[in-house]
């Protein structure tokens, strides 16, 4: 399992970040407080892995020169890994998770099998590898069904004259690729959760797609010219080598940290997986409703604490 994982209130990433952008922290998505904040999510997503998915081999935290002040270093199912360990000298510092998605494979130690999760993702269910990894070995690869979704954002870009938020072009971006290259747009939509991948396919992808990713590694923030890490789900679809999932909200429920309604719906659907997603929308009030969600959802420590 590997995660990425930052402290947006730490003072010293802060002065590397504002030194780097130019600016301090804005109300865009790509550099809003929910962008980088810390709310206490990773101890919580680990309490949740300890609880429903115990066989999980191995946990990589990826970060910038950091470590969570709570977090158990010497439990050895545990291991940080600094962005210096995989990304080239060119990138540094990256405050783009887009880009760092795109170097995972280099983590040592990291099996053919991983999975991977945002801080902010977490099992609400018993889960076994069979949840993510088909009976063949092969990732089961989790979308939200869009099957107009090519046409819809034409539509929306050319007819309609709006802007395409950052995020959506990122998306189209790789769909795009694949298309060109493979013949077949994928129009799923990342159902913004826990995903399965192969170390070999992001090795064989990152061969086929080399320029196209190579021209991102001076993006030290996001950029509408990303390449997003639909692209290694894309092509194992379009190479036949992974299963399709659409989800529901039984399966994968995004949850907005700024809606409060979306707390009932949780409780409702009870998922598989979910995720409680901070935004440029949230409010300091909302993150510490969220935090307190979580640790009545998860009020016991686990192995990964001090």
């Amino acid at each position: 399992m590997v995660y990425l994982w930052v402290d947006g209130n730490d003072p010293q990433w802060l002065a590397k970040h504002n030194a780097c952008i130019g600016k301090t922290e804005d109300k865009s998505a790509v550099n809003c407080k929910g962008r980088y904040s810390d709310n206490d999510e990773l101890k919580y997503s680990l309490r949740s892995v300890e609880m429903y998915a115990p066989w999980i081999r191995k946990i990589f935290i990826v970060t910038d020169n950091q470590v969570p002040k709570w977090l158990d270093t010497s439990n050895p199912k545990i291991r940080i890994v600094d962005h210096k360990e995989i990304l080239p000298e060119v990138s540094l510092p990256c405050f783009n998770s887009r880009l760092i998605e795109h170097f995972l494979y280099k983590i040592p130690g990291l099996s053919e099998h991983f999975l991977y999760a945002n801080d902010d993702m977490f099992i609400n269910r018993p889960v076994t590898p069979a949840t993510f990894f088909a009976a063949d070995g092969l990732p089961i690869i989790r979308f939200n069904r869009r099957p107009f979704r090519k046409f819809t954002l034409w539509f929306k870009e050319k007819v309609q004259g709006k802007a395409l938020s950052n995020y959506v072009q990122a998306i189209r971006n790789s769909a795009e690729l694949v298309e060109k290259r493979y013949g077949i747009y994928y129009g799923g939509k990342t159902h913004h959760n826990i995903d399965a991948y192969l170390k070999s396919d992001y090795r064989h992808v990152g061969e086929v797609f080399k320029n196209e990713i190579g021209a991102m590694l001076t993006h030290h923030v996001r950029s509408a010219d990303d390449v997003q890490r639909n692209i290694y789900s894309y092509v194992a679809l379009a190479e036949k080598r992974a299963h399709l999932h659409y989800v529901t909200r039984r399966t994968s429920f995004r949850l907005h940290i700024q809606n409060e309604s979306h707390y009932a719906k949780l409780e409702r659907y009870n998922p598989i997986l979910f995720c409680m997603n901070d935004s440029q929308y949230a409010r300091d009030e909302d993150r510490e409703r969220e935090k307190a969600y979580l640790d009545k959802r998860f009020p016991e420590k686990s192995q990964f604490e001090k």
